[in-house]
């Protein structure tokens, strides 16, 4: 649940910037065009020069507040949601993998010195001191040593598909926002696609303009809806890899810790 409440505080933390700076931007360009019939119209060169001007001090950031309001907020909000929401998953993903990680190597070779030391119990204590996967799965496989290696087998199988299915947590969602964002995209274009059709059907002739101008910003949503897809599954793909490696890393280890209880006697039968 707390995790829940901060992916929603990150989200609207996000969102509600974004969200003004368009607001924003949209006030500043009605502002402009009322201000417009005051102010004199200056000679061609100029105005030439003064639009060369503008465009390259346009920052990415402008561009993509202008986007925003030229495909309608209306239609563009939701993707931009899904890209918001979506990110927030990923990175809390991202971040409890990287801290499942560990050195399997390393915390192999202290469980067996404390093996050698101080029997089971001690090697109790080395997994219980270390975060991840790996160890959780290694201390539910030393409670079961007295019952034979068979069920230290099963135990050790079975708490590691506990594990795999709490690193998988939370994928579906990305998996969702990765399908929800095109589809609310291309929503947004058929809507503008019928709107653009309503003005030619209004105005009773087709104007080249009309019709560029009401596709241009119809496609814009689709255009959105797949940036915002495209950016998602890099990260799903990532989270996916890791969970992988991580995987393979429990299995290994578990098998190297059969061996290692085999070779120490303390499988109890």
């Amino acid at each position: 649940m707390r995790k829940l409440i901060a992916l929603f505080m990150l989200a609207g933390i996000m969102f509600v910037p974004v969200f003004a700076n368009a607001q924003e931007a949209e006030a500043d360009s009605a502002a402009q065009e009322e201000m417009a019939p005051v102010v004199e119209e200056p000679a061609a060169s100029s105005t030439i020069v003064d639009d060369e001007i503008v465009a390259e001090e346009q920052s990415f950031h402008q561009v993509v507040k202008e986007k925003f309001i030229e495909g309608d907020p209306l239609y563009m909000t939701p993707v931009l949601i899904c890209l918001i929401l979506g990110l927030a998953v990923a990175l809390e993903r991202i971040i409890t993998l990287n801290l499942s990680t560990t050195n399997t190597k390393k915390l192999l070779a202290k469980v067996e010195d404390a093996l050698s030391s101080g029997g089971v119990e001690a090697a109790k204590d080395v997994t219980k001191g270390t975060k991840g996967p790996v160890a959780s799965i290694f201390t539910q496989g030393l409670m079961r040593y007295s019952e034979g290696i068979e069920m230290v087998e099963k135990s050790i199988i079975a708490y590691g598909s506990v594990e795999m299915g709490r690193l998988e947590k939370g994928l579906v969602w990305i998996s969702l926002f990765i399908s929800l964002a095109p589809m609310l995209g291309f929503m947004g274009t058929v809507i503008g696609m019928i709107g653009a059709f309503d003005s030619i059907e209004a105005a009773g002739d087709i104007s080249p303009s009309l019709v560029a101008g009401g596709i241009k910003i119809a496609l814009l949503t689709t255009v959105a809806g797949l940036i915002v897809a495209i950016i998602l599954q890099l990260f799903y793909n990532y989270c996916v890899a890791k969970i992988d490696s991580l995987v393979n890393d429990m299995e290994d280890a578990s098998i190297t810790l059969v061996d290692i209880l085999v070779k120490h006697k303390l499988t109890g039968k």
